[in-house]
């Protein structure tokens, strides 16, 4: 029987696993035929959308640099560069940051030459001399969690281990330290499950120091800490395969073959980020969309749904923090 570790060790292999891992081998794509879909596959609403955004943070920052972290299949960057204004196009210099080898070579099939391809953000922004505009849609999401659980002796964290069989054999553990997290602050049942995306703050922690002007925009799906577990007791954790929705044991089956995912707690991602922003602005996608483009067809009204997609992810837009 193989040593408990930590869920979050799990669902970091599960998905990004050099040689078995989701990300890295055996991502089925993005649409209809793929795992999951994304807003910017519906409609191009939001590809207008952040277009607007980003031509207005460009000039008002002075950058010239446009870097999406994880952009899929690439075709919200080549959207977004279709968008911008002429002029803001000309001038433009596209940044794709990309880890996945799979998803790298479908990108490059629909942009070319039209970007320039980075591991990492913080090599990105080197190219940039650390000036950039910043974004990202459903990005955090795909980094590990850790899981915990409010029992009657306090939170305990999701210990995950394998039997002879093969079957995955969860444990509760009691630690030392919580991590930080507004979600501990508030007042959970008895039995609430939560999630924290701990590796997405370790990750920021890594290359936002060297980020030196721009703006950041985050879109994911979730909500603030008072709101992301409303009548969640289980927590928020699931995987998708062939747009199947997967939860509970299933989890642990056929690992690296599906995605998993968990919502995001918009509080940590701003209380993350304060040291290195001076502005963070929390807005429903709905809300965003409006502000910045006018809905054309049923897809756009679709996503502006406030008691849909329009309410199930948030738009984070925050500004750097100048360094001298």
């Amino acid at each position: 029987m193989e040593t408990a570790i930590r869920f979050e060790e799990f669902m970091h292999r599960a998905l990004h696993d050099p040689d078995h891992g989701y990300y890295a081998k055996r991502i089925h794509g993005i649409g209809r035929r793929g795992d999951f879909t994304t807003a910017p596959v519906i409609s191009s609403m939001p590809a207008r959308a952040i277009a607007r955004w980003a031509t207005a943070a460009m000039r008002e920052s002075g950058c010239r640099d446009l870097i999406e972290i994880g952009p899929g299949n690439g075709a919200l960057a080549a959207a977004v560069l279709k968008q911008l204004p002429w002029p803001t196009r000309w001038k433009t210099r596209l940044h794709l940051v990309e880890a996945s080898a799979p998803l790298t070579r479908i990108q490059r099939e629909s942009l070319g030459t039209k970007a320039r391809w980075h591991r990492s953000p913080a090599e990105a922004l080197d190219a940039c001399h650390g000036n950039a505009v910043i974004f990202s849609n459903e990005l955090v999401d795909a980094f590990a969690v850790r899981r915990f659980q409010n029992t009657a002796e306090g939170w305990q964290e999701l210990m995950v281990k394998t039997s002879s069989g093969r079957d995955a054999i969860e444990s509760l553990e009691k630690i030392s330290a919580l991590p930080l997290s507004s979600s501990f602050l508030q007042p959970h049942p008895v039995g609430q499950w939560i999630e924290v995306h701990e590796s997405y703050q370790r990750w920021l922690a890594e290359w936002m120091p060297l980020w030196k002007a721009g703006r950041m925009l985050t879109i994911d799906y979730g909500n603030t800490a008072e709101k992301i577990y409303h009548r969640r007791p289980t927590g928020t954790l699931r995987g998708y395969h062939f747009q199947q929705v997967i939860e509970g044991p299933e989890i642990y089956r056929h690992p690296g073959h599906r995605d998993l995912t968990a919502d995001v707690n918009f509080t940590d991602l701003v209380d993350w980020t304060r040291p290195w922003t001076t502005a963070s602005q929390l807005s429903s996608f709905a809300h965003f969309l409006q502000s910045h483009a006018k809905p054309r067809d049923e897809n756009d009204r679709f996503l502006i749904d406030e008691h849909g997609a329009g309410s199930a992810f948030m738009v984070l837009d925050q500004i750097c923090k100048k360094t001298a």
